[in-house]
């Protein structure tokens, strides 16, 4: 859940304030120096919500469990090294530098 402190800070990134639960206690004095005023509740709201509806919209990123890359990168090698995309792929500057270290130091 998006809060209402991440809304503000979203509404007016460079501007110091302060809050008591949900409510704006104080705000940047220097308002003429950021150029930013004090957002209204609907404007908080508005922004809550929005950001909220990002999150939202996003959670297929947060469900991924993709394999840690260096175990992705040891599958694409045993691929290349099995031959399944071809011999051409033995070539390649990935497989040579990594079968280049295999040899030099050998899993004992």
């Amino acid at each position: 859940m998006i809060t209402t402190i991440e809304a503000i800070q979203a509404l007016a990134p460079s501007t110091t304030f302060q809050t008591e639960g949900n409510e704006i206690t104080g705000w940047d004095i220097a308002e003429e120096k950021t150029g930013i005023n004090q957002p209204t509740q609907t404007e908080i709201d508005a922004e809550q919500s929005r950001l909220q509806a990002i999150y939202d919209n996003n959670q297929y990123q947060r469900d991924r469990q993709y394999a840690p890359i260096g175990d992705q990168l040891d599958m694409l090698w045993h691929s290349i090294d099995a031959g399944e995309f071809g011999d051409t792929a033995k070539q390649s500057e990935f497989y040579t530098a990594i079968a280049a270290v295999k040899a030099e130091f050998p899993k004992p």
